[in-house]
């Protein structure tokens, strides 16, 4: 397998764990929630790093969740260490929302 194609595996199965993490406060999942504002993944290396937000900086769960996703993202074959970084620029509107998420909260 080449590594581009490893890559790309690799982030298809990173991208399905965190659609396997949902929001406290909307039934969403994180990554269709559009909370993931950058997803780097190197498959050689097996480092994740992914830079998110929350929908509101206020949100009470903005000391644990990124140690909540870290754990879900290690538990990915072939990922070695992920890392998490809260950011809050620019802040989440609803627009960040994939059509799937709209329309599982009836926002379509």
């Amino acid at each position: 397998m080449n590594t581009q194609t490893a890559s790309s595996d690799l982030r298809e199965r990173v991208i399905d764990a965190l659609r396997s993490v949902f929001d406290p406060e909307i039934p969403v999942n994180i990554y269709d929630l559009g909370l993931v504002y950058q997803l780097d993944v190197d498959a050689e290396t097996g480092h994740v790093t992914i830079h998110m937000t929350l929908t509101a900086p206020g949100c009470p769960v903005a000391q644990t969740f990124p140690g909540t996703v870290e754990e879900c993202v290690n538990d990915v074959e072939g990922v070695s260490a992920a890392h998490v970084e809260l950011v809050w620029d620019p802040p989440w509107t609803r627009e960040r929302m994939s059509e799937a998420a709209l329309l599982q909260l009836g926002m379509l």
